[in-house]
């Protein structure tokens, strides 16, 4: 896999009166997992959806292998993204949702939607719609939309949410094969596991402020 380095420079970004984030610099690359800490509200989705052209910024710069990522277009790489599992059509099956969105870019074939699923213990040839599904099985079925298309860069928030601890374990192991590949990836989590297991590198925020990295291990004592 080619090597991948984001960067942001000078980012800011407030709602109303209350700033959010403010002149936040970061630098990622290829080959490793970081990980994004702080408590609810501190902006970890907000930079998240900034990084990825979800969101624009008030002011400041973001670029993958120095193109510009700018808000509303076609990113420079592609970004498999783990946000929640709203938009999933709730009247239709895992398999048909993700076949759907498949379609849009058709770098994917059947079999690699049905591969998908199975990896995250979904089956491809249940006849039971999103609607009925529990928090788990369509937090599983997000996981299975970032991945499925094998993007270079992952970014996850939250992606353990509503998961059982056995789940999670799998996850885990899913996120680390997908780390050794050489892929950049980014969780925004508050499990201390994540923390210790997973992440390369750990940065915090905090009053709208990032910390310089920390390892790991050391960032979750």
């Amino acid at each position: 896999m080619d090597s991948i380095a984001l960067s942001a420079k000078n980012l800011s970004k407030s709602f109303g009166t209350q700033t959010v984030l403010q002149d936040v610099h970061l630098h990622l690359t290829s080959g490793k997992i970081y990980g994004l800490v702080g408590r609810n509200g501190s902006g970890k989705t907000v930079l998240l959806k900034m990084l990825c052209g979800f969101m624009r910024p008030d002011k400041g710069e973001i670029a993958i292998n120095g193109q510009p990522v700018v808000c509303g277009r076609k990113l420079p790489v592609e970004i498999g993204i783990l946000f929640d599992a709203a938009g999933f059509i709730p009247n239709k099956t895992a398999y048909a949702n993700l076949k759907i969105l498949a379609g849009i870019r058709n770098r994917i074939s059947p079999a690699g939607v049905r591969a998908a699923l199975e990896m995250v213990g979904l089956d491809p040839a249940s006849r039971k719609r999103v609607g009925a599904f529990s928090l788990g099985m369509r937090q599983r079925l997000a996981f299975a939309q970032a991945l499925m298309e094998d993007p270079p860069i992952l970014f996850c928030d939250e992606p353990m949410n509503s998961l059982d601890a056995s789940i999670m374990q799998n996850m885990r192991a899913i996120l680390r094969k997908e780390g050794d590949k050489g892929k950049l990836i980014l969780l925004a989590t508050h499990m201390r596991e994540d923390l210790e297991t997973l992440c390369d590198e750990v940065f915090s925020i905090s009053d709208g402020h990032i910390s310089a990295p920390q390892k790991g291990g050391d960032s979750a004592q």
